[in-house]
């Protein structure tokens, strides 16, 4: 990941009501939720949920699928996991990290987390 990429996903996750629309996605799981139950569960008008969404999705942090009629969304854990890994990268100076940072240091240890957490 290049630095300009991570800007657009901090910049995409630097507002409240997308903040709220992806952490949903990533507590949902890969099956995701269609576009209605989220909009329900956040409370948002769907234009509004549109719109943020779509950002979401220009930066690359929620993916869409289309099932019959419904459109469902889901949280891209490969661009999470790049981007927290991006944020981690050569952290602590060659120190142990801190605590909550070991915790999350390596793929396989956050997908592990993200599938514990679901």
């Amino acid at each position: 990941m290049d630095t300009r990429q991570a800007v657009d996903k901090l910049a995409a996750l630097a507002q409240e009501t997308r903040l709220r629309i992806f952490r949903l996605l990533v507590e949902t799981g890969d099956e995701g939720l269609n576009a209605t139950a989220i909009a329900e569960a956040l409370d948002l008008p769907p234009a509004t949920f549109s719109f943020h969404v779509a950002h979401l999705a220009r930066a690359g942090l929620v993916q869409a699928r289309q099932e019959s009629r419904f459109i469902f969304y889901s949280a891209s854990y490969d661009a999470m996991d790049d981007l927290i890994a991006y944020l981690a990268q050569n952290c602590c100076q060659g120190k142990p990290c801190l605590p909550k940072t070991a915790a999350v240091n390596s793929k396989e240890k956050r997908r592990r987390l993200v599938k514990t957490a679901n």
